[in-house]
């Protein structure tokens, strides 16, 4: 009987390691799997801040160009000047971003492309300023962009859904929130957001 009791005690003492190394190993993994994830989002968000900041850059160089117009109205260059200054001060941490960060974050680029939109529509009524070469080479670099930060914002929504789907699947919802990992915001589709800018027009 004596011998039995060991036995028994050795087999549930064995299972037990057993238990604890499977949980172990399954929690080093998903907790690898959720870092590796989380930072590919964040390189995703980082490509989406690089594409948004090279729109940016670009308005100095349009500024000036239109400026040397004198006749251009200059209330439709100030609204893009200060949309211009209102996007590119609103950092967003994409370690801790929360769904109303991301709501700043576009709403502010997005009072950005309808200033610059109403800008080039005004733009036609000055066929001078609209056949000038800088004016031409911005637009080209415009379009170009514009069409990049719908590729990458794609990439971005790509990643935060698959980290997602990660840590909200059983059971790794129970080890995201013993390790403190959380749900990522997508960016929102914006209205006439899958049509390329129409810059150029005969």
């Amino acid at each position: 009987m004596k011998n039995k009791g060991c036995l028994s005690a050795g087999t549930i003492g064995i299972a037990l390691v057993v238990i604890a190394l499977i949980a172990f190993f399954w929690g080093k993994n998903g907790y690898n799997t959720f870092v590796t994830k989380e930072q590919n989002v964040n390189a995703k968000w980082s490509n989406v801040e690089t594409v948004y900041q090279k729109r940016a850059n670009l308005i100095p160089n349009l500024e000036r160009t239109v400026k040397s117009y004198s006749k251009f109205e200059q209330e439709t260059l100030t609204k893009v000047v200060e949309a211009r200054s209102k996007a590119t001060s609103i950092n967003v941490d994409p370690t801790n971003m929360t769904e109303a960060d991301l709501a700043k974050f576009q709403a502010a680029q997005g009072e950005l492309s309808g200033a610059l939109s109403r800008l080039m529509a005004v733009v036609e009524s000055y066929p001078d300023l609209k056949a000038d070469q800088q004016y031409i080479n911005f637009q080209r670099e415009y379009t170009a962009i514009e069409n990049s930060i719908r590729t990458e914002t794609v990439y971005y929504n790509d990643a935060v859904q698959d980290y997602n789907t990660t840590i909200k699947t059983f059971p790794n919802n129970i080890l995201a929130s013993i390790t403190n990992f959380k749900e990522k915001p997508l960016f929102k589709a914006a209205a006439g957001a899958e049509k390329a800018p129409d810059v150029f027009t005969e």
